[in-house]
């Protein structure tokens, strides 16, 4: 594996959810791995999760992090071929992915959808022009499509704690303010088309995924029959595909609480956070002894030190 741009790229996932499993008993036992090597994380975008748990894994494995906010302290890149650079931009990406690639051993990047620009966001231009051009390991951070480090989170997270064979899964979109991408929502699909369970979506009109993703999954609009004997309720919000980065509704009908949750066979709660209290679910959800939410960010290092692992062990 050279890249981990999607799920998609992962050849065996029960495998590398073992992996997790083990490290996350076993944090150091491959401390010697990464010694004398070096992990590149670029930020496009604001983090705290995935910036902190991604240098937490690195240095499990006795990797030395270098972190670049590329947006404020980087030069502005030019991703066109046979452009004329007489604009904004400073620099190629051909030349950056190539310096980079003699700084680093693997480049972690994160960068988010415009939500202007559908097949421009499809595309992953930012994400995949730095695989093309470096010569080392890509990692995906969250792009504008996916984020396959926090669906491997999730998967642990899931795995822990089901109660059943067949776990009854629920991805249920919520309310809110500001627009916001389907990556999360996206990788978190495609995990669940991996792992053994009745998955459900669920959404107003107007917010169906890429069907391409989604594939022969269940879709309801009506919430209460998708949570009915639900196990794990996973809430997330995303912008209309459909209507591309649009805001079709603002009121709380689908915001998760007490009540509903009341509807689910004792469900887990399950969010990737950030989360706006009382507008995508209540407080007292989040604070209830089944809120996962702390499990799932902790899981986040020992998603990110798996696929570490792998390209160490591959190199």
């Amino acid at each position: 594996m050279k890249q981990l741009i999607t799920l998609d790229d992962l050849q065996d996932f029960d495998a590398l959810i073992e992996e997790m499993v083990a490290l996350k008993k076993q944090p150091f036992a491959h401390t010697a791995l990464g010694r004398n090597k070096t992990l590149g994380v670029l930020f496009f975008n604001p983090s705290l999760r995935t910036r902190i748990s991604t240098q937490k894994a690195a240095q499990n494995l006795g990797m030395h992090t270098i972190v670049m906010n590329f947006n404020n302290e980087g030069w502005a890149l030019e991703f066109e071929d046979g452009v004329l650079m007489n604009g904004t931009t400073s620099e190629h990406i051909k030349e950056a992915a190539g310096v980079l690639s003699q700084y680093f051993d693997v480049l972690a990047v994160r960068a988010f959808a415009s939500l202007e620009d559908k097949q421009k966001d499809r595309a992953e231009v930012v994400l995949r022009s730095f695989a093309k051009y470096a010569s080392i390991p890509i990692i995906n951070l969250e792009s504008a499509t996916a984020h396959p480090l926090q669906a491997l989170a999730d998967a642990l997270t899931i795995k822990t704690f089901q109660k059943t064979a067949r776990p009854k899964v629920v991805l249920s979109w919520a309310p809110h303010p500001k627009a916001l991408p389907q990556a999360v929502a996206n990788s978190f699909v495609r995990m669940m088309h991996r792992m053994d369970a009745e998955f459900v979506i669920t959404h107003p009109e107007g917010y169906a995924l890429d069907p391409e993703i989604t594939k022969e999954a269940t879709i309801l609009y009506d919430q209460k029959q998708a949570f009915e004997g639900a196990d794990f309720i996973y809430t997330k919000n995303w912008s209309s595909f459909e209507q591309y980065g649009q805001i079709l509704r603002t009121d709380d009908i689908w915001k998760v609480s007490a009540t509903k949750m009341k509807w689910t066979n004792n469900a887990y709660f399950m969010h990737c956070l950030p989360v706006r209290r009382n507008v995508v679910v209540d407080q007292d959800v989040l604070e209830s002894p089944q809120a996962l939410i702390l499990e799932q960010a902790n899981n986040r290092t020992f998603s990110a030190q798996a696929i570490l692992k792998k390209f160490l062990d591959e190199a």
